[in-house]
This record gives structure tokens, sequence and C-alpha cells, in this order.
């Protein structure tokens, strides 16, 4: 028996205990040639109704979804050459039918007659806007191009999807490739406990079986815990500087010194990636990759998206020179890149009287989930119930929770992949959908959500200490996760995340982060490991006001990006003289208050752009977050302290932000929720950047 075909035929949850490499090409050659037996009978029978034209369509591609999507999902989990290899052997298969899908002439006559005949008036909103998305969707897929063409634009397809899995891979495997092991006292000097005990861990990963925290050696990785823990805490600066080159190089021709395997250069992809996507935004009538970028998200054109990150970094570089004047103020030098994190550190302890080891203590793992679970029972009215054993999980740290509402039914699922693997797991956090919401035959499918962090892994018998950053990033993954768990919409093409703009789906995500400077909130989250204490009013109170500490720096950081993003997807030329490392050292005075290093090659592991969704998208956090902390503004005006009143509103954010989904239009939602417009002082209110910030 195969398992993963037959997972594809029944659905449910994966039967991650029974999946292997060998089932992915005989399981999906069989979906694949269901698939297109099913399409030719459907193109011969289709009529112009929403059951024939929509939901017998989304009938035949589930069986692919739900085997792809296993498939991907471990790639980036557990990914090991075996995978790989199916994995590459089979996308190219999987991308053609599915262009072949959104391609097909029949069902875009059927969805055209069906908006312009008598059907179309009586469909609730968000069928029109599904059934308008549909339409647009099989434009972009090229439906309207000449048979020449339509083959060309599937060819570019199918590359740019074997490119991302390509690129992907390289940054993994050039992540896990270095390793800078450390054999003396002094090398180590000023890393705390955790990030020794990190260290050595990973050096008896390594082979250095004997390796302790206390006596070395200790292996530095480019893992993000590692790394980050090295920057702020490590004394000698040398050896930040060599961590720091490795980091920013990884994947480039550079990184051949540090890895021997020159074979992962991202830098030729890159050109590739973008000469493509001009290409293909070329075949389907547009100026640029970003106009067609542009066509399905909120924003309304590149000039509106670089108008609002302008106002942002007009207000924000100013005070990040004065940032950095602070740092080299404290260090007595002019400091460099390597240098940022450790002083910074010793800054923030200095003005806010803690650092974020001190933090660790109070936030085990176990401690923050129930935090966070019993704020969103406040919020939202749902509770949280583990149920691991009743599933099958890749790892052994995964955990499986059940989402009940105020009567105790079932209303959703997630799996929880809290730590970081190097060796087999992509870096970053990322949520993703298991099971979608749908309304079949028999009763509503309910959502399962995969929510994946790269947080500390725990150490011997101690669980999982993390920093106050690492708490931020699981709420964040939770917002996401909230959104696809608690639609309230049946159909499947605009249910939980699916069907929204791509520049709005960080709202909810980033909405959450805002609730871990919430008094209540962090202090009930909060329970030191050894004694059970809660975190300190007084250490709270430094934790709230480090939270606009550096916030000019990390909001030009996020700006250069974006930035950078547009510039290579909207007017740069890939067959021109300039590269894309020349665009960046052209960009970066604007938003950066330190030279970029000539060996700089952050782009070749700029995966979220590259590798990800948020191609002439990376704007989507900014402007995002405009309408997340606008949203965060009513309950301040509410008064966070009160419950009535949050409970109240949490409930009008679940019934709208959250039950929604994609059935209405972003700005639909956003005034539903706030009775008005996103506005963007609240963002800068929040950054310590608002008038009396920068008077």
């Amino acid at each position: 028996m195969n398992a993963l075909y037959e997972h594809a035929q029944r659905g449910g949850l994966p039967p991650f205990d029974g999946l292997d490499a060998a089932q992915i090409k005989p399981a999906l050659g069989r979906v694949l040639e269901e698939l297109a037996a099913g399409q030719r009978r459907l193109e011969d029978s289709v009529e112009p109704s929403w059951a024939s034209a929509v939901d017998a369509v989304g009938d035949l591609v589930e069986p692919l979804e739900r085997a792809w999507g296993a498939v991907t999902h471990l790639v980036g989990v557990k990914n090991s050459p075996e995978l790989r290899e199916a994995h590459q052997a089979v996308q190219p298969a999987v991308v053609e039918a599915s262009l072949k899908l959104a391609q097909s002439e029949p069902l875009f006559r059927a969805l055209s007659a069906l908006r312009g005949g008598p059907a179309f008036a009586p469909l609730p909103p968000e069928r029109k806007r599904i059934l308008n998305k549909k339409i647009l969707e099989a434009r972009l897929a090229g439906i309207d191009l000449p048979p020449e063409q339509r083959a060309r634009f599937t060819a570019i397809q199918q590359e740019l999807s074997e490119l991302a899995t390509t690129f992907s891979n390289h940054v993994l495997d050039s992540t896990k490739a270095y390793g800078l092991v450390l054999t003396s006292a002094d090398e180590v000097a000023g890393l705390p406990p955790t990030a020794l005990a990190m260290a050595a861990a990973a050096a008896q990963a390594g082979g250095s079986k004997d390796a302790t925290a206390e006596r070395g050696p200790w292996r530095v990785t480019l893992d993000m815990p590692s790394f980050d823990a090295f920057m702020r805490h490590a004394q000698r600066r040398e050896l930040r500087e060599r961590v720091y080159r490795a980091y920013v190089s990884r994947a480039s021709e550079l990184d051949a010194a540090n890895t021997k395997e020159a074979s992962l250069d991202n830098g030729p992809l890159i050109a590739r990636i973008l000469k493509l996507r001009q290409e293909k935004a070329s075949l389907l009538g547009f100026a640029s990759y970003a106009e067609l970028s542009l066509a399905t998200k909120m924003a309304p054109s590149v000039a509106e998206v670089e108008r609002l990150l302008e106002e942002l970094r007009t207000t924000s570089f100013p005070v990040a020179e004065r940032e950095l004047a602070e740092l080299s103020a404290l260090a007595g030098f002019s400091v460099q890149h390597w240098d940022i994190g450790f002083f910074a550190e010793r800054l923030r302890e200095q003005r806010y009287a803690f650092s974020e080891e001190e933090l660790r203590p109070y936030f085990p793992l176990p401690r923050v989930l129930d935090g966070l679970f019993a704020l969103v029972g406040r919020l939202f009215g749902v509770s949280v119930v583990d149920a691991t054993a009743k599933v099958a999980r890749w790892h052994d740290d995964v955990r499986y929770f059940e989402v009940k509402d105020e009567h105790g039914h079932d209303v959703a699922g997630f799996y929880l992949d809290p730590y970081a693997r190097p060796a087999e797991k992509r870096g970053g956090a990322w949520m993703d959908d298991c099971i979608t919401r749908r309304r079949t035959a028999t009763g509503v499918r309910l959502p399962v959500a995969y929510l994946c962090c790269n947080q500390t892994p725990p150490v011997g018998d101690t669980p999982s200490l993390m920093t106050f950053r690492e708490v931020e990033t699981l709420f964040h993954e939770f917002g996401h996760g909230l959104q696809h768990m608690l639609t309230r919409v049946d159909d499947v093409d605009a249910s939980g995340i699916r069907g929204i703009e791509w520049d709005a789906v960080e709202l909810p995500s980033q909405f959450m982060e805002n609730w871990c400077t919430h008094k209540p909130t962090l202090l009930g989250m909060s329970r030191h490991v050894q004694t059970g204490a809660t975190l300190p009013h007084e250490l709270f109170e430094k934790v709230k006001a480090a939270k606009t500490f550096r916030a000019a720096s990390m909001m030009l950081r996020q700006l250069s990006f974006a930035r950078l993003d547009l510039e290579l997807h909207a007017r740069f030329d890939p067959a021109g003289k300039e590269s894309v490392f020349d665009v960046q050292r052209r960009l970066a005075p604007a938003t950066s208050v330190l030279p970029v290093l000539d060996d700089d090659r952050f782009l070749c592991s700029f995966s979220h752009i590259f590798a990800g969704g948020y191609a002439a998208g990376y704007y989507s956090y900014k402007w995002a977050e405009v309408l997340s902390a606008d949203a965060f503004g009513a309950f301040e005006e509410a008064g966070l302290d009160e419950d009535d009143k949050l409970h109240l509103l949490g409930r009008r954010f679940r019934d709208t932000v959250l039950a929604l989904g994609g059935g209405a239009h972003p700005s639909e939602v956003f005034r539903a929720f706030r009775g008005r417009d996103p506005k963007t002082e609240a963002l800068l209110r929040h950054a310590g950047l608002g008038p009396r910030a920068t008077s």
C-alpha cells in the first residue's frame, strides 16, 4: 500500500509515520494521471454554474493538493537527499498539471459565462469575489496567450518552480555546512550558558562526542539561534567578524571559502529568476514583474507602495543615525556591522538594566503556550487542547492541538514544530495550511494548520527557554494560524488564508505580536523555570520600554529589503551592466547608516523573494503592519485592562478579520472591524517614532 496515495484519496491528517520518499513518484504519478482524466471529463461536460465550474474543479484538484502539500511540507521540515530527489523529479509534472488546469479554455468559458449570466446576481458576495479572482488568475496563468506563447509561459513557470526549490536547498546546505569550532574559554568569552550549551550540542552533533558546555569544544553555526547569540554576546570582535561575513555570504560565490561547496552559489540563479520573471510579465502584457505582482494585491500601484515606504523612511532615518552614534560612543570607536548586535545588547543592558538572557528563564515554552492559549480564549472564545497522542507526526518534538469553541465543539487543529533542526529543517518561521475548511456533502471539513518555528531547542532536562523575540515569533505565526483556523467561509477558494491579498495577510500575525507587551498577558505567561516566580513588574516595565529600543534601525532594515525587492522587480534590467549587488549598494545609502560590505551577498540567501511568495511583495510586512497597528489601536482606545471591552472587541476582530478571510476585500474587512480606513499614526507611535519621539 502506498500511504501517500491513500492520503490523497481519503484526506484527513497526513499519515506522517507511514510516508517515505520512495512513495512520492508512484503516488504523484497516479494522482496526476487521474487528474488529467478527470479534467478531460469535466471539460466535456462543464456548465456555467457554481457546482460545475467551481465546486467540481475543487473536487478534482484536492487529491493533488493533499499529496503535494504533504510532500512540500516534509521538504521543509525533514529534508533529506532522497526526499529532495523525489520532489525535484515530480515537481515539473505538478507545475504542468496545475497550469494545464488554469489554462483550460472550456473551464474558463464556463466561468466567464457564469459571471455574465443570470446565475451571477443571486450569488453571495464572497462567491462573486471568488469568481472574479478565478477569472483574473486564469488570465495571469496565460489563458489569453496564443499556443506558442502559452507553451513558453508554461516552460517559464516550470523553471521558476525548480529554481526556487534549488535556491532554498542551497541556503539550507550552506547554512548547515558552516561551523566555527572554538576550543578555548577565551574564544567563547561573553556567551551565556544557554549559548554555550547550544554550541556544545552542535559540536557533539559534528562528531565531538565529549563536548560539554563547560569545557568545549564549541561549534558556532549560522542557524539563527546560534548566530544571533554569538553576534550579541561574543566578546572576541575578530570572531564576530568571521561569523558575520560567513552569514552574509551564504550560498554565494564567496561561500566556497567557508563550505568548500562552490556549487551552492545562488548568484546565477538570481539572475535567471529575475530574467524569467520579467519575461513572464511581458508575455502577460505588464511593464514589469512588480506590476504583475500588484495585480492581485491590496496596494494599487508601485508608486503608492513607494510613497508609504518613503513616509516611513524619512521618519526613521535621522533617528537611526542617532542610534548608530550611540553605539559608537559606547564602543569608543566607529562600530561595524559585526559590532551592532554586541554593543546594542550592552546598551540595552545599560539603559534598561536587563539582558535577553536574563529573560530566558522566565519564558519556558510550556508556560508561554499556556499564556498564548489563555489570551486567545479571552479574546476569541476558543480553547486549545493537546491531542498529540491522537496523531502521527514527522518528529518527536512536534505536538498537535485541537481548537474548540465555547461549547466544546471542535473548530480546527494545528501542528506545532517549535525547534531549530539545521540538518533537516529550513530556517525562519512559517504557517501553512494542512487542511482548509470546506463544506462538503457530509458537512463542514475543519481546518488544520502547520505552525513551524526555529527557536532554541531544549538542552538536557531543561525545556526550551525562549528569548523575547522567539516569544514574539510564536505569537506572530499563531496569528496566521488563527486566520486559517477561525474562518467561517465554507468555499475553499476564500477560506482561511486563501484568497486574501498577499499584502494584507500579515495583519493578524503582526496584530498578535502586540500582546507580547500587554502586561497581564506577558506576566501571565512568565514563570521562572527554576523558582516558578512571575516576571517582576519592574522587569516588565523595562521590557516594555525597550520595545522601541533601536526601532528606527529595525524599521530601516525592513524598508531596505522592501525597496530593494521593488527595484529588482520594477526597474532592474537583468541583461544590463548593473548586477543585483550593484543595485543593493546603489540603494543602500537611503536606508543603511553603515556602508554595505563589498562581500555582502545577503541576496543569495534572501529566500523570501527568490524561493518564497514575497517577490515584489516584501513591502507587505510594512503595509500590513499599518493595518495591524491600527487594529490594535482599537483595543488600546477601549482600554487594555477592561476585560468586558476586550472580549467584545476580540469577538468583533474574530467575526471580521479572522472569520471573513478571503471572502471580502481587505479594505472592506478592515473597515468592518475599525469603522474607517487605516492610518499610519499607530504604527509610528508603537515604534516610538511619532511626533513626540522626533521633535
